[in-house]
C-alpha cells in the first residue's frame, strides 16, 4: 500500500528535490517525472488534492545559462539560474500534468509570504481555492528575489509550511534518501528508524548534515525541522527514496514522523515560524507554568534578548532550550524593565495600565 493513501488524506504535500527532477548533466529526468505524473492523476482520480513542491530551477537554469558550480557560486548567479529556470521547470511540470489532463497553477512564494500573518492568509486562502478548483499547484521558493537572510534556504521546510497554510494531512518528502538513520547511512552498522513518534534531542543527533548529490540545499536536519513544523500542525511528515519509478504510488522503505497532536490553525503557524525577532529568556518555574497551559508573566523572565516591538514574533527560552513561540505583549524596552517583577508593580514601574503578560497564552505555542 502507498504512503498518505486518499481515504486517510484528503490532502497530501508532495516535496520534489532537484536530484530527482535533474540529473547531472541539468537536464530533467522527464520519464521519471511523467511516472509522478501519473501517479498524482490516479490519486486525483481518487478524490485526494495534492500540491507539490518542486525544486530544481536554479539547476535547470545554471545549465541554461552554463553557470559554474551548480549556478551556486554566488548570490547573483543562483538567483540569475533560479529567474532562468524557473520558466522551464513550470513549463515541464505544466506539460507532464497536462498529458494526464490535470491543470498546473504555479505559485512562488518568500519566506515574508508565509511568515506574516496577513500574507500567510493571503496565500493559504489562494492555495484552498486552486486545491477545491481540481488544480495541482506547483511551489517553489522565489529564489530570484529571495536574499541569504529572507529565504526558506530549503523546499523540505517550505513543504511543511505549505501544509500547514493548506491544512494538509501529510507531508512527503521525496529525496536521494529512505529516511532518517541512527547515524550517517555510510557509516557501517547504521540502522534505518522507519517510525518516529516523537522528535527530541536524540532524534535531531542522528542527522546528518550532507546532502548526497550535492545539488540540493537541504539535507536531514532541515527534513527534520520539516517534521517538527508538520507535526505542529497536525499533519504527518513521510522522508522516502524517490529513486523508483512510480514513487507515489510504491510503498519504499521511508520514516515516518507521526504528530503528537493537532493545533489550532494560528498555534500552528505560530510554532512553525522560522524567524523570529528576540527571545524571552525563562527560569524552570516559569518554564512549568507554560507547560501547565498558563502565560508567560514578568516574574519567570530572567533576560530579554533581540529588539522587538509589540505583536513581533519572538522564542521562549527555557533552561533547556527553545521552549515557545509566541507574539510579544510588549516591546523589548519595557519588557527589560518588568524582568522578575510581580505584576502589581507593573503599573508603577511603566507609568500605564500594563497588560497581564509578556506573552498571552492565546498567542502562544508550545514546541
Amino acid at each position: 500500500m502507498s504512503l498518505f493513501p486518499p481515504e486517510t488524506c484528503a490532502r497530501l504535500i508532495v516535496k520534489i528535490g532537484s536530484a530527482l527532477l535533474v540529473d547531472p548533466d541539468g537536464g530533467v529526468r522527464r520519464a521519471w517525472l511523467e511516472g509522478v505524473a501519473r501517479d498524482i492523476a490516479e490519486r486525483h482520480r481518487a478524490g485526494q488534492q495534492i500540491a507539490v513542491v518542486s525544486s530544481g530551477a536554479i539547476a535547470l537554469g545554471a545549465r541554461r545559462l552554463k553557470l559554474d558550480k551548480g549556478g551556486r557560486a554566488s548570490l547573483e548567479d543562483a538567483q540569475a539560474a533560479a529567474a532562468t529556470g524557473q520558466i522551464l521547470l513550470a513549463g515541464v511540470w505544466a506539460e507532464v500534468l497536462g498529458a494526464e489532463a490535470l491543470t498546473a497553477a504555479q505559485m512562488l512564494v518568500t519566506l515574508g509570504d508565509l511568515e506574516e500573518r496577513r500574507r500567510y492568509l493571503n496565500a493559504a486562502a489562494t492555495l484552498n481555492r486552486l486545491l477545491h478548483l481540481g488544480v495541482v499547484p506547483v511551489i517553489n521558493e522565489n529564489d530570484s528575489v529571495a536574499t541569504e537572510e529572507i529565504r526558506f534556504g530549503d523546499n523540505d521546510r517550505l513543504a511543511a509550511r505549505v501544509a500547514q497554510a493548506a491544512g494538509a494531512q501529510g507531508v512527503l518528502l521525496l529525496s536521494d534518501i529512505d529516511g532518517l538513520y541512527d547515524r550517517n547511512p555510510a557509516l557501517p552498522g547504521a540502522v534505518h528508524m522507519p517510525r518516529v513518534e516523537r522528535i527530541d534531542g536524540v532524534v535531531e543527533a542522528m542527522a546528518d548534515r550532507g546532502s548526497a548529490s550535492g545539488m540540493g540545499s537541504g539535507g536531514m536536519v532541515s527534513k527534520i525541522a520539516a517534521a517538527r513544523i508538520a507535526n505542529a500542525a497536525g499533519a504527518a511528515l513521510a522522508i522516502a527514496s524517490g529513486r523508483v519509478d512510480r514513487p507515489l504510488s510504491q510503498a519504499s522503505r521511508h520514516t515516518l514522523f507521526v504528530p503528537e497532536r493537532a493545533a489550532t490553525a494560528r498555534k500552528a503557524w505560530l510554532a512553525g515560524g522560522l524567524t523570529a525577532q528576540g527571545a524571552i529568556h525563562v527560569d524552570a518555574g516559569a518554564v512549568l507554568a507554560l507547560r501547565d497551559g498558563r502565560s508567560l508573566l514578568a516574574a519567570g523572565a530572567t533576560r530579554i534578548e533581540g529588539q522587538f516591538a509589540r505583536g513581533d514574533l519572538i522564542t521562549i527560552e527555557g533552561p533547556g532550550g527553545t521552549l515557545a513561540r509566541g507574539l510579544a505583549e510588549y516591546d523589548a524596552a519595557d519588557a527589560r524593565r518588568l524582568l522578575g517583577r510581580r505584576s502589581d508593580e507593573h503599573a508603577a514601574i511603566l507609568g500605564y495600565a500594563p497588560r497581564s503578560a509578556l506573552v498571552h497564552r492565546n498567542h502562544m505555542a508550545l514546541l
